[in-house]
């Protein structure tokens, strides 16, 4: 593989401008397919396999015409302190409301007037207007959502408080501020790491078209893919992260081999070669961690995979050629004006052969000199860290969560107050029989506890099926509604089904849950499979996978203490605590998976180069520190400004999962591969580089290290002076 990518390296330096014009050209195609393609009309959200999802089929096929999937809103109406919403004044503001609801969309399947459905609360203070549509969130039109909003803004200033919610109002997640400041951030980690702004700003321009391409394209195959309104931002945060990194180490060995004395050519061809070799391998554990979110079998969960998968592959490539076609470009501008000045006076060599230490050489010192203590530090301090994560609770936000600033909001809180928390999340239970048996689970729900209100059944015109909607007592993401929907399903018989959002989603957390341990076997098992093909070791890997476990745990623990428990809540703007997002694990472990991997691939690298070539293994942990430690820290530092850039957003899911990356890449880099994984290979010595006779001669060699990529250009590369064993 070295080989190949080495000569792909040179030709791409060499035929710089065509490479650079086909990947503008690719970017311009696809904005082009992004700008021109139909909007996204269509997120549907199911899953197969579960009661819930089977009750919404049943539904589909017993109530044609009902939009048993559809979006729903409530529009929410409070009457000043002392008054009611049933005085003359105020119910002629709702029937107003009602009527204008009515007639504003053809997608609308019916409006609930309050006075007549019996939606105005005890006190008579609040009521509110239910609006159900054919169609799910997504697929509802501008039109429609303007005459919603309309509406409520109409009834405004006639002397009720008008508040609009549901999931009718689902729109895309705007970008914040925060994902502009993550690159910033990692625009001067790349001008201190490298001391040349053209250097620095080569990782990021080519993240840029590479977020670009992967996002515009994703833009453009919306509609036809039923991608999710947050599949974009979530292959955004993931692009920008890989790709800045991916470059970077092409970059950093570049500038590596030109010091070396070579010419710029066989720069690009080695740098490709050896550190290409390794962002190829990285970039596949990335890939096959986030496409094995199909195992999941949740359709949303296995495009988001996808989508963003492709994303990652986008920059592999883009790492591969156009970052050596860019090199072409830059000359000598890519080292600093320092460095160069250093080089002309002699001062460069000079300090080569003084061999003064850096931070790495010093770092990994101190960790040879005192494992025991760093390796204690490392795993007590990430398994305290790891303890809220015995508390998980996973679920779906819901309008409860998001700031108080929205509308949604504050009608998920008037309704609170007026009705109770259960009628934020209603539970709608389908019988599969005669009137006869709705009667009777009528009557079995209502001997039931946790519930706060059960309406009379509703059979379909054939009078083979019947809808009953049960309102729990307390908020829909509680362990009591949750145990109030085990309990309907465990009393009923197998004709009768609970769904809606609440139970979906309670349906989906399960399987999320069911979904985790083979997921993460899947992973786990993936890991230490390939990490014995890269290293030839057995403890080696073992020690990586088991470290990459920690760190995940670790991550899951700061996000349980922070959105679940709401410790340094109001630093992060988490307004509501709340059950952590079902995905949130599987999701972690997926892009962590591939991230600590690469991490782990440059680091131990080195070091067993530097093992396998004679130096003692306390020696050969210094000499991988010396060499990559500095591009490890600056890659660790930009990925989680890049992830910590999106826990501005305002939208739960994205700032949750930003906030659980940023820590994961954290706790990953810093704690287990540059403290716990010296520390655990000091102590090993020679074993942690043992591999059975029997198994060496069985795995294939993937040469991630260039060994063949040496053989081949030692007589047959101009500007190699030496015959030295190229490393990653």
């Amino acid at each position: 593989m070295a080989t190949f990518l080495y000569k792909l390296g040179r030709s791409a330096f060499r035929r710089r401008r065509l490479v650079a014009l086909l990947w503008v050209a690719l970017l311009a195609v696809a904005g082009i397919g992004a700008a021109t393609a139909p909007a996204a009309t269509s997120s549907s959200f199911s899953i197969p396999g579960t009661e819930a999802q089977r009750a919404f089929d049943l539904l589909e096929e017993r109530f044609p015409g009902a939009g048993a999937d559809g979006a729903t809103a409530r529009v929410v109406f409070k009457a000043p302190e002392g008054q009611k919403v049933t005085d003359p004044a105020h119910k002629a503001v709702v029937e107003e409301t009602v009527a204008a609801l009515k007639s504003g969309s053809d997608q609308i399947v019916s409006v609930a007037d309050p006075y007549t459905a019996r939606a105005v609360s005890q006190d008579g203070s609040t009521a509110y207007v239910s609006v159900a549509y054919k169609v799910n969130g997504m697929e509802l039109t501008d039109g429609t959502r303007e005459a919603l909003t309309r509406a409520g803004e109409n009834a405004q200033g006639k002397g009720l408080t008008v508040e609009v919610g549901g999931d009718a109002l689902q729109t895309m997640p705007e970008t914040g501020a925060g994902e502009i400041v993550g690159v910033v951030i990692a625009g001067v980690v790349l001008v201190l790491t490298f001391g040349s702004l053209v250097a620095a700003g080569l990782p990021l321009l080519t993240a840029i078209i590479g977020v670009g391409i992967g996002v515009s394209s994703i833009t453009a195959l919306a509609n036809v893919l039923d991608l999710g309104s947050t599949t974009s931002t979530l292959a955004m945060m993931i692009g920008l992260a890989v790709g800045i990194d991916y470059a970077l180490f092409i970059v950093s060995r570049y500038r590596a081999e030109l010091a070396d004395g070579r010419e710029k050519e066989e720069a690009a061809g080695r740098a490709v070669g050896t550190a290409g070799s390794a962002v190829v391998f990285a970039g596949l554990t990335v890939v096959i961690a986030l496409v094995g979110l199909a195992v999941v079998n949740i359709p949303m969960l296995t495009k988001m995979g996808f989508a963003a998968a492709g994303t990652v592959v986008i920059a592999v490539l883009i790492a591969l050629t156009l970052i050596p076609a860019l090199l072409g470009f830059a000359g000598d501008k890519v080292i600093g004006r320092k460095q160069r000045g250093a080089e002309k006076a002699g001062e460069a060599s000079a300090q080569k052969k003084t061999g003064k230490p850096n931070g790495g050489t010093r770092w990994a010192r101190f960790v040879i000199r005192r494992p025991v203590m760093v390796l204690l530090i490392g795993v007590l301090g990430l398994g305290a860290i790891a303890l809220p994560a015995a508390s998980l609770e996973m679920g779906l936000p819901d309008d409860g969560v998001k700031p108080t600033s929205t509308s949604e909001r504050r009608a998920y809180d008037a309704l609170s107050d007026g009705f109770g928390p259960g009628f934020n999340g209603p539970l709608l239970v389908v019988v599969d029989g005669d009137k006869a048996t709705a009667d009777r689970t009528v009557s079995t729900i209502k001997g039931l506890e946790g519930w706060a209100a059960v309406t009379p059944a509703t059979p379909n015109k054939a009078g083979d099926a019947a809808m009953i909607t049960v309102v729990p007592k307390d908020r829909p993401s509680s362990a009591a509604t949750e145990n109030l929907v085990h309990d309907i399903r465990n009393a009923t018989g197998d004709d009768v089904l609970v769904t809606g959002a609440t139970a979906m989603n309670i349906d989906f957390s399960q399987k999320m849950n069911d979904a985790l341990v083979p997921y993460l076997a899947l992973v786990v098992g993936l890991a230490f499979l390939l990490l014995t093909l890269v290293f030839r070791s057995i403890l080696v890997p073992l020690k990586a996978a088991l470290g990459f476990l920690l760190s995940v745990v670790a991550a899951l623990g700061a996000v349980v203490a922070v959105f679940q428990w709401g410790w340094l809540g109001s630093l992060f703007g988490v307004e509501q605590t709340g059950p952590i997002m079902s995905m949130m694990p599987i999701f972690m472990v997926g892009v962590v998976f591939g991230l600590a991997m690469d991490y782990e691939v440059f680091l131990v690298t080195r070091m067993r180069e530097a093992y396998v070539h004679g130096e003692r293994p306390g020696e050969a942990i210094v000499t991988g520190f010396r060499h990559s430690a500095r591009v490890v820290t600056a890659a660790a530092v930009i990925m989680i400004a890049v992830f910590s850039g999106f826990i501005g957003m305002d939208d739960q899911m994205i700032k949750m999962i930003g906030f659980g990356l940023a820590v994961a890449v954290l706790f990953d880099a810093f704690v287990v591969r540059m403290a716990i994984v010296p520390a655990v290979l000091a102590l090993l010595g020679h074993k942690a580089w043992w591999l059975p006779k029997w198994l060496d001669r069985i795995l294939p060699n993937v040469d991630v290290e260039g060994e063949a990529l040496a053989r081949h250009t030692d007589g047959t590369a101009g500007g190699s002076t030496k015959p030295d064993l190229v490393k990653v």
